[in-house]
């Protein structure tokens, strides 16, 4: 993912969430409506969720050091984590706690006119926050629909910001829902339902977000395109005449490791061998440049050797 456009769809997010955040408090301070207080709290979470986004992606360009050999790019996916959490907390929970009380004890709407403004000025502030990211991630997810993309992307900076964005328009919608039906009627349950429908969404999204990114931490292996661009390039017909096994891993969305024990000709010397894996070095980072940290050892090729895999304790004969 280009650490860029990552950055500039958060950024987005953050201003619009910040400016939303402070308009729905004081819709809340002016109508009493719970659906404006849990959106303002949901506004107020979202901003510190991109404010840990951020923090994320500097911490995560630190310099490899002695106890971190493999550097700090899993820090984007620790933050990542982290944003689900306090979008479940913060928002959801609260949102749920908060739909929960006003419908025990509903009360009528006074100003409504000032939830209804703030939430027409939300929806199309969110609405160009959310066009960013989609802009943004057209860029980089292909031919893939967006549930693949959310699914299958190794940095976790635009999913988030989709999947908040995307929550806060339909929020949007539920809390307009709420007090437009209140309003109408003159029965403020329909402003606690609208808010308990928030909580929910929330909390959905949260579940979402906290699946994935735990996915990322425990490691993830390169995509099957990258995969297939790695064993084409270790070969080369000469020297190397196959990969025996290959194992890759993503020490984060732009940094991954590739591990291969790669076939050569028993007759070949040492000086070949060595000369052939530089070369074959050098190919995988022209196909992906994302592979930074490359280990191959040779191995004269078996077919038993082949079916064991990497454990070494599964593969007798094996050098």
């Amino acid at each position: 993912m280009s650490a860029s456009g990552g950055t500039k769809a958060i950024v987005a997010a953050l201003g619009a969430n910040l400016a939303i955040a402070a308009a729905k408090f004081v819709a809340f301070a002016f109508s009493g409506s719970s659906s404006m207080l849990a959106e303002g709290v949901h506004s107020l979470a979202d901003s510190g969720n991109q404010g840990l986004l951020l923090l994320g992606g500097k911490k995560a360009k630190r310099a490899a050091t002695a106890e971190h050999p493999f550097g700090y790019g899993r820090e984007r996916y620790i933050y990542g984590f982290l944003v689900s959490i306090v979008l479940f907390t913060i928002g959801g929970v609260f949102a749920l706690y908060e739909g929960y009380e006003k419908i025990h004890e509903p009360h009528p709407l006074d100003n409504w006119f000032w939830p209804v403004g703030v939430l027409v000025f939300a929806v199309i502030a969110e609405g160009f926050s959310f066009r960013t990211a989609i802009k943004e991630s057209n860029e980089l997810r292909g031919k893939q629909t967006w549930t693949q993309f959310v699914r299958r992307a190794k940095a976790p900076e635009l999913p988030v910001v989709l999947l908040e964005d995307f929550g806060a328009l339909v929020g949007l919608v539920l809390a307009l829902g709420g007090v437009g039906l209140t309003v109408a009627t003159g029965d403020g349950i329909w402003d606690g339902i609208g808010t308990m429908c928030i909580g929910a969404l929330l909390v959905l999204i949260a579940l979402v977000l906290a699946a994935e990114t735990k996915s990322l931490l425990l490691g993830e292996a390169a995509g099957l395109d990258q995969i297939a661009k790695i064993r084409a390039a270790v070969v080369d017909g000469d020297v190397v005449t196959g990969v025996i096994h290959m194992r890759t891993l993503h020490l984060g969305p732009e940094e991954l490791l590739v591990a291969a024990k790669i076939a050569v000709q028993h007759d070949d010397t040492a000086t070949e061998v060595a000369r052939a894996i530089d070369a074959a070095e050098a190919r995988i980072r022209e196909a992906v440049p994302i592979a930074r940290v490359i280990y191959l050892e040779p191995d004269i090729y078996n077919e038993t050797t082949a079916a064991a895999g990497p454990d070494p304790s599964k593969t007798p004969g094996a050098h």
